[in-house]
């Protein structure tokens, strides 16, 4: 256990405090604009927490995190346009409920249900993460390498329909991850001669131009859409009847969205589906939802962020990232010279548990920031298309170059973006490619580190318990949607 007097220090160290609240305010706007998303959001920033201590610096991203999955709701409610991917659910009861006038009943349910799972997931991270941390200091090499290969296998149902899709876009990112000097062997790879990639493709600019660039694209086709806005005169706390009414989905779907978050590649728009399905099939009054239910809000919600904190157990216990945002942020440890892993929480048990603290405050604020500045919220997603992107795009230019002051990283960026936004036409995502490019290093070097130990055989992997089981599991996660497929289509015709 660290010091909890230290730990309390720099947590509440004025200028750590403010991080956190700016964090949280910035999240809550990022999730309120339409196209905006906190990976995105978490990304921009990356380069210029560089500049900051790491305690300060991975605050600053956490609360952004946490805040930015509840944002969304706001316009999901107001517009019916999610501002985020998760909030897609809330949408379904929270727009109806708007439209007949009860808008601040409905952003109320959403903040509270949001805040409540953040919290539970936080308090959750808080004892698991050290739990999974001294369970993985047996892990040698083959273990490492099978448990990267494990969270590969998890892209196949990172979301979507197109499980191939992901794969392909997990092995484009251990492409990238390829370039530069191999350490083992001293071959140059795919660097052309630019000296720029001798170590390697940064891991920032890359991140920008999925996520930035390529969004900053796919919004300049839609820039003479129009919103419906729906007023909101007041945000008020849900009544006592309508926390009964919701009290058993809230709790329900805390734990459905933290395991989900938990499962490497999974994340949390698939908990609020999950949430909201779990939902409508233990409410009551099913019929009522898709018109205006209270449990059609507060299961997403709290499933989305109960995510949250689920995704960042793997991230920082095993270092293998829980969700795209979470391996943005594994990449801010990363920059600031902290490898993600078990031994991470004795090297400096105090940073991760500041980061556990700023996560729980963070969803705390974002409670009381919700409640009072939801309407203020809304109108910043009205913000003309043709001003927001042209300076999403300069930040981009800049978080670029302000890594290693190099325009190398600016050009990768551009790439980056350009090829994001081609995959995304044919229906590719920036997740599976970010998870490959950050497990690629583990999975390279483990793997060598592994063939040594074995004397070049691979066999003996089979030797060992541990990762012969992440092998079967990684086997079971790729084979069991075309499994099911095929025992549903035989079934069928019989």
């Amino acid at each position: 256990m660290p010091d909890l007097g230290l730990v309390l220090a720099l947590v509440t160290d004025p200028v750590v405090l403010g991080l956190i609240v700016l964090g949280t305010i910035g999240g809550v706007l990022v999730g309120a604009l339409p196209g905006l998303s906190s990976s995105m959001a978490v990304a921009l920033l990356l380069p210029f927490s560089l500049y900051l201590e790491p305690v300060p610096a991975i605050a600053l991203l956490s609360a952004l995190y946490c805040a930015g999955t509840f944002g969304g709701s706001i316009t999901a409610i107001l517009l019916n346009v999610p501002g985020a991917p998760p909030a897609a659910a809330t949408a379904f009861d929270g727009y109806p409920m708007a439209r007949r006038g009860e808008a601040g009943r409905a952003l109320g349910i959403a903040a509270f249900a949001s805040a409540f799972g953040g919290i539970f997931s936080a308090l959750v991270l808080l004892f698991a993460a050290p739990l999974l941390a001294r369970m993985a200091y047996g892990f040698g090499p083959p273990e490492y390498f099978a448990l990267a290969v494990f969270g590969l296998s998890m892209l196949s149902s990172i979301g979507g329909e197109a499980p191939l899709k992901n794969l392909i876009g997990g092995c484009l990112g251990l492409l990238i991850a390829t370039v530069g000097v191999d350490l083992t062997t001293g071959v140059e790879r795919f660097v052309f001669g630019v000296p720029d990639l001798y170590d390697g493709i940064h891991f920032v600019p890359v991140l920008i131009g999925l996520f930035g660039v390529t969004e900053a694209l796919s919004q300049s086709q839609n820039l003479g859409a129009s919103l419906e806005s729906i007023g909101v005169s007041a945000t008020r706390l849900p009544s006592l009847e309508d926390f009964r009414k919701v009290r058993g989905t809230i709790l329900r779907s805390s734990f459905i969205g933290t395991f989900i978050g938990v499962l490497p590649a999974e994340g949390s728009t698939i908990a609020a589906m999950i949430g909201y399905n779990e939902a409508k099939r233990w409410s009551k009054e099913p019929e009522a939802f898709g018109k205006g239910a209270l449990e059609g809000i507060a299961g997403p919600e709290a499933a989305n962020n109960a995510a949250t904190g689920g995704a960042m157990v793997p991230t920082l216990a095993l270092g293998i990232p829980g969700s795209a945002t979470a391996a943005v942020i594994m990449g801010g440890l990363q920059v600031h010279g902290l490898r993600p892993g078990p031994y991470l929480f004795e090297e400096q048990p105090s940073l991760l548990y500041g980061i556990f603290i700023s996560m729980l405050l963070a969803n705390v604020l974002f409670l009381v920031i919700g409640l009072v500045g939801a309407k203020l919220f809304a109108r910043i997603s009205l913000v003309p298309k043709t001003l927001l992107w042209p300076a999403v795009f300069v930040l981009c230019v800049v978080g670029a170059y302000g890594v290693e002051q190099s325009m190398v990283d600016v050009w990768i960026m551009l790439a980056a973006g350009f090829l994001g936004f081609a995959l995304k036409r044919f229906g590719f995502g920036p997740a599976p490619i970010i998870m490959g490019l950050v497990l690629g290093s583990l999975v390279e070097t483990s793997l060598a580190q592994s063939m040594i130990l074995f004397d070049q055989d691979w066999t003996g992997f089979l030797s060992r318990p541990v990762a012969l089981a992440l092998f079967l599991l990684a086997a079971g996660s790729i084979l069991f949607r075309p499994t099911r497929a095929l025992v549903s289509r035989i079934l069928t015709r019989s």
